[in-house]
């Protein structure tokens, strides 16, 4: 457990990283991030690198080639964003974050150096700038075999574009953040494809035939060789089971019977699938080690994907924050869960597509519950409600002042409109949470909290104490 001193250090950092650009923020240049690894020694360039791009799946992806990696006896350094409840989690090594006091003591090694850019470039560096380049460092000193490194946003400028990866990861891609990346899906794959670098080896999950078309243009003008998602490898079977599915893979190098991975969803499958034919592509020719590669899945975690925190009525979160994750989540939720009633609580932001979600959310939920999470960037409760009185009607739409409040009212009308099962003896309804990682990971925090008070009511009703 971190000791109170340290967590009053991380907040400090946190705070001056906040004072800079948002990550959301991004500039057409690499000129700032470089000159800063560059005086730094270039960590990045210490060790070997899978960097991974696309538009969803990005952090399960990153997480799942990180697990299996580290099965394999490699130590590994991931970076991955935004973060769900803590910062530290940005950074994780042998798949764990960073403590308090590493972070801070990374913070302070490059503190210096932060100061020396920020004097001579026409604009301070941003906030994601300085953590990737905290997360280099951290992965450089410790050190690790292998940095699996998630970019921020699109590619080609991302500060994470400042690696020479041996292997280039790009999950589906979809439109979010289109005004820094296009309007056009060829516009977003263009600027995706900037981390395919020379002489490296590139695997594709399947793609739009646009992005496709792009993708492979831009391997075979930098002469990296594709890996692509049915061609070259598939999730050949899938099966839904309790607590997940199990899976079967058809990799570059062999075929992987029966692995029991404990996500939901068949995007979750193909994402596995991606994952191993990117360790496949890192490792060379041999076949990964079955008992590492099941060990991996079985353990493996996603939190905020899916993720059901409570029972009776069961609260799932879902950190979809566009149509593309809000269609996956949707289609999960038809075909592996079997609520007879659900309810939306739906806290997107203000820059994204707010009616393409809720468009979607539609036919699936009996009711939805519109708030705001605590970023200025959340969607105003006001102009929402009016959105989604549009989509749901009046009769089926409520808001909340807060996320607090909306979980509340979401688990209220959760029990109050759920059946019980005759086969189970359970509530059948349903709250799902989703619109953004802020909201899911706010939300989180708050369903913790609202479980450890439930424990410990009930541990006190056992001993007599009313």
């Amino acid at each position: 457990m971190a000791h109170a001193d340290d967590l009053e250090r991380l907040k400090f950092v946190e705070a001056e990283l906040l004072k800079r650009w948002p990550e959301t923020r991004l500039e057409p240049t690499l000129e700032r991030i470089a000159y800063l690894t560059d005086a730094l020694g270039s960590p990045q360039l210490s060790y070997p690198t899978i960097h991974i791009t696309g538009t969803n799946g990005k952090t399960t992806t990153s997480r799942m080639i990180d697990a299996i990696l580290y099965q394999l006896g490699y130590r590994t350094g991931r970076f991955t964003s935004p973060h769900l409840e803590s910062i530290t989690e940005r950074i994780s090594i042998n798949g764990e974050p960073i403590s308090a006091e590493a972070m801070v003591a990374t913070y302070n090694d490059i503190a210096l150096y932060l100061e020396m850019v920020d004097e001579r470039m026409s604009h301070p560096l941003s906030f994601f700038e300085v953590i990737t380049a905290m997360a280099f460092v951290a992965f450089a000193e410790y050190p690790v075999d292998v940095g699996v490194i998630e970019v921020g946003m699109g590619g080609e400028w991302d500060a994470t574009n400042v690696v020479n990866a041996v292997v280039n990861v790009i999950t589906p891609i979809g439109f979010d953040h289109m005004e820094y990346l296009g309007s056009t899906l060829d516009a977003i794959a263009q600027t995706k494809s900037g981390i395919i670098k020379a002489n490296s080896i590139t695997v594709l999950s399947a793609q739009e035939a646009e992005a496709a078309k792009i993708l492979i243009e831009r391997c075979i003008a930098m002469e990296s060789a594709p890996i692509r998602e049915g061609i070259e490898f598939s999730l050949a079977k899938r099966e839904i089971a309790l607590g997940g599915q199990v899976i079967s893979i058809d990799g570059v190098n062999g075929r992987y019977e029966d692995l029991f991975l404990p996500l939901h969803g068949e995007h979750q499958g193909h994402n596995a699938a991606l994952a191993v034919a990117a360790v496949e592509a890192f490792t060379g020719e041999s076949a990964i080690e079955s008992e590492a590669l099941s060990e991996a899945f079985a353990l493996m975690r996603s939190p905020g994907r899916l993720e059901v925190m409570l029972r009776e009525p069961t609260v799932i979160i879902d950190a979809a924050h566009n149509p593309h994750g809000m269609n996956s989540l949707v289609r999960t939720l038809e075909h592996e869960f079997d609520f007879t009633k659900r309810v939306a609580l739906f806290a997107p932001m203000g820059d994204k597509d707010v009616e393409g979600m809720l468009e979607l959310l539609e036919p699936h939920f009996d009711a939805i519950i519109v708030t705001k999470n605590s970023s200025p960037r959340s969607t105003e409760i006001i102009r929402l409600e009016e959105l989604a009185v549009a989509r749901f009607g009046r009769s089926r739409t409520q808001s909340a002042p807060d996320l607090a409040r909306g979980i509340s009212d979401a688990i209220a009308w959760a029990r109050a409109e759920g059946s019980e099962s005759p086969e189970r003896g359970k509530m059948r309804a349903a709250v799902v949470i989703t619109g953004s990682v802020v909201t899911v990971g706010e939300a989180r925090g708050i369903l913790k909290s609202m479980a450890r008070d439930g424990a410990r009511w009930r541990e006190m009703r056992a001993e007599g104490v009313e």
